[in-house]
């Protein structure tokens, strides 16, 4: 699998783009920069799309890229859980905000298709296998765990806070993407808004090699750009104490595996 970091921020500016990624061309994850990371050509190719939760950088590019898909003659498809679905269809698809696209450019052939997915549930997803892990944040969200036709895998948590030893149960990446949003002096600001610190990010790996007895290449994703420099200070340090490999993720990264 080939898997291409489209943004890898929890804001956006110049040089920073909302969370995203796409697998082999034809599956996103998270649609925080695809319309702005794709030419329409690579657009055209998106089969699928997997939403983690319902905040707006994970889910905003929903919209535009299903407009510009609303002029071929295909559907994508949109992945995740039914509260995620409501969210998206009622505040952004709603026929004011934007067109509903679930119904256009005909209802039998419409830009867009929502699927619901329940957690733990093994689906077959544009020749992946994807099950849909819960992970720790204010709103109801999963993370992917993905697994091509070899069996290789990855997992990404989405927006993920503390105590994920349920979530590190059911899954054995070979690699990792997760939440690391904030550096070790805001821990407490982590823990209120449900995300990772490296401090906190070493105690859950430390966990999963408990329990698995290895830990896999870590991507950390979701970085606040204000403390980028410190939080990469921060997560050298980390990978040196657990003997880790640890690369933080930028838009463009792209690995294969």
């Amino acid at each position: 699998m080939e898997i291409r970091v489209l943004g890898a921020h929890n804001a956006e500016s110049a040089t920073a783009r909302l969370t995203s990624f796409l697998v082999d061309g034809v599956l996103a994850i998270d649609a925080g920069a695809l319309t702005r990371s794709l030419s329409l050509a690579e657009q055209e190719k998106v089969n699928s799309i997997l939403l983690t939760h319902c905040h707006y950088d994970h889910i905003r590019d929903v919209a535009t890229l299903g407009l510009n898909n609303s002029f071929s003659k295909r559907t994508i498809g949109v992945y995740g859980q039914n509260v995620t679905l409501d969210v998206l269809a009622t505040n952004i698809l709603n026929g004011v905000v934007y067109p509903n696209l679930t119904e256009l450019p005909d209802p039998d052939s419409p830009a867009i298709r929502f699927h619901a997915l329940e957690p733990y549930e093994v689906n077959d997803i544009d020749g992946y296998k994807v099950m849909a892990v819960p992970v720790k944040h204010p709103v109801s969200t999963v993370g992917y765990q993905i697994t091509s036709a070899d069996g290789t895998s990855f997992f990404y948590s989405g927006d993920t806070g503390a105590n994920l030893s349920a979530c590190w149960e059911v899954i054995s990446p070979q690699l990792m993407f997760i939440d690391l949003t904030l550096p070790n002096r805001l821990e407490d600001l982590a823990a209120v808004s449900g995300h990772l610190t490296p401090l906190m990010l070493a105690d859950e790996l430390a966990r999963f090699k408990e329990l698995k007895g290895y830990i896999p290449m870590v991507v950390p994703v979701h970085l606040n750009a204000l403390f980028e420099v410190e939080i990469k200070r921060e997560v050298e340090e980390v990978a040196e104490k657990l003997s880790a490999t640890i690369n933080v993720s930028h838009a463009g990264m792209t690995l294969t595996i």
